[in-house]
C-alpha cells in the first residue's frame, strides 16, 4: 500500500493524541539501552553482581538499570555502567 493511499494518521500522531508519545519513546529508548547493556555483559562474561561491585553500587541498582521497563535511570549511573563495560555514553538532541 503506498503512502498516498493511507487514510489515517500515523501511529506517532495517535500516541500524541493519547498524550503518551513521550512515555512510549522513553520506554523504547530504555529497551534499546537494556539490550545493549545485557549483550555487553554476556559478551564480557560479567555477572550482575560483578558489574555492581565494579560500579560501586548495589545489585538492585544494576537490576533496575537492566530492566527495560524501568525508565528512571540517571546519567551518572549510565556513565558508570558504560565505563565499567569499556564504553562511553553518547547522547544527542535531534529535531522532533
Amino acid at each position: 500500500m503506498s503512502r498516498k493511499n493511507h487514510r489515517g494518521g500515523d501511529f506517532r500522531d495517535f500516541l500524541k493524541k493519547q498524550d503518551i508519545l513521550g512515555k512510549v519513546e522513553a520506554r523504547a529508548l530504555k529497551q534499546a539501552l537494556s539490550l545493549q547493556l545485557n549483550r555487553l555483559l554476556k559478551k564480557q562474561s560479567l555477572t550482575k553482581a560483578e558489574m555492581a561491585t565494579r560500579m560501586k553500587t548495589s545489585r538492585a541498582a544494576v537490576d533496575r538499570l537492566l530492566d527495560a521497563g524501568n525508565t528512571s535511570v540517571t546519567l551518572t549511573t549510565l556513565v558508570k555502567a558504560a565505563s565499567t563495560l569499556g564504553r562511553k555514553v553518547k547522547i544527542e538532541l535531534i529535531p522532533a
